[in-house]
């Protein structure tokens, strides 16, 4: 028998035949099954998440075990969570418990889902500050940045804004993603500036997608990208924070008083300039890198609303110009 079943063998029996497993702490039983399910199964900073919640069980509920976690219980852990938490984020909690909670009901040791019903509160959400530009207010922002004639954050910035990519794709970015005949950016790839690792695959399977780049973009990156080595990422030169470029972008648009916005918000700014120019919400999902449309409907809903009110319009338009 290979070592590795041996493993999963031991996993499974350590999971299921616990004598008093009912009894045993909730919290350490999250964390058990994290390390059985979700452990190399999942991104790092997703896994993260998991094991937030985790300590934040570990804080509210310390003395509860398994078998008595009952939907009041459950409500009053979410209830006490929420006093600290926005509404959002206190369902993302929910949801990483849930899938537990379920395999607990699943091996016997509750008798029914707690979960069911679940009431989900939270903290009224703070001011959202804007997320994106519009076009005057793009113009402005390129009009102030310092361009030079090698690459540098503000490069960075125009790029982002011109193809909407996660700043960790635009990390990753090497000479050879760059296909100047066919105008387009291959992006496969991330750079974990968390971490300081390298290169990373991308977020999900839908992010790996070819952008196509206008002619002036070439033109200036076919000089700044020449002599570089092929494979190794154009904008790295050692140690990453996001928080540089971000405070460079806040300066630029502090310089021409404009709201301002973060280097994920310049993403944004692209996708909802594609939306009001009138690219369908499947190119601008493919852009993107998006798993579906539903994710840039949800993301956009606000946009998209917006521009479905002027479609009335113009059909309304449209209908009063008719005659019989």
């Amino acid at each position: 028998m290979g070592h590795s079943l041996k493993t999963i063998i031991k996993g499974a029996i350590k999971m299921s035949e616990t004598k008093n497993t009912k009894h045993e702490l909730f919290y350490k039983y999250y964390a058990r099954w994290i390390r059985i399910y979700k452990e190399d199964a999942i991104r790092k900073v997703t896994l993260q998440k998991y094991l937030m919640t985790q300590q934040w069980l570990e804080k509210l509920i310390p003395n509860l075990e398994i078998c008595q976690l009952n939907r009041t219980a459950y409500q009053q852990l979410l209830n006490e969570y929420a006093r600290s938490h926005e509404r959002q984020t206190t369902m993302d909690f929910h949801h990483q418990l849930k899938a537990a909670i379920l395999d607990a009901v699943d091996e016997g040791w509750l008798a029914r889902d707690p979960t069911r019903k679940a009431i989900i509160k939270g903290k009224t959400p703070r001011p959202k500050k804007q997320k994106f530009l519009n076009q005057f207010e793009v113009h402005k922002l390129l009009t102030d940045l310092d361009l030079s004639t090698t690459l540098n954050w503000d490069w960075m910035i125009l790029l982002i804004a011109k193809t909407g990519m996660r700043f960790s794709e635009a990390l990753a970015l090497t000479p050879a993603d760059f296909d100047f005949l066919h105008q387009s950016l291959t992006v496969n790839k991330t750079w974990d500036y968390k971490n300081d690792t390298g290169f990373l695959p991308t977020k999900n399977l839908s992010s790996n997608r070819k952008i196509q780049i206008d002619w002036q973009t070439v033109i200036q990156f076919t000089e700044l990208i020449k002599g570089l080595p092929e494979n190794e990422p154009i904008f790295v030169k050692g140690k990453i924070w996001n928080s540089t470029p971000n405070k460079k972008l806040e300066k630029h648009c502090k310089n021409v008083d404009i709201p301002v916005i973060t280097i994920h918000g310049l993403r944004h700014t692209h996708a909802s300039l594609l939306l009001f120019a009138g690219v369908s919400i499947a190119s601008v999902a493919r852009r993107l890198g998006h798993a579906s449309m539903t994710t840039t409907q949800k993301t956009y809903l606000h946009i998209i609303a917006e521009l479905e009110n002027k479609d009335v319009d113009i059909v309304m338009r449209s209908l009063s110009g008719l005659s019989n």
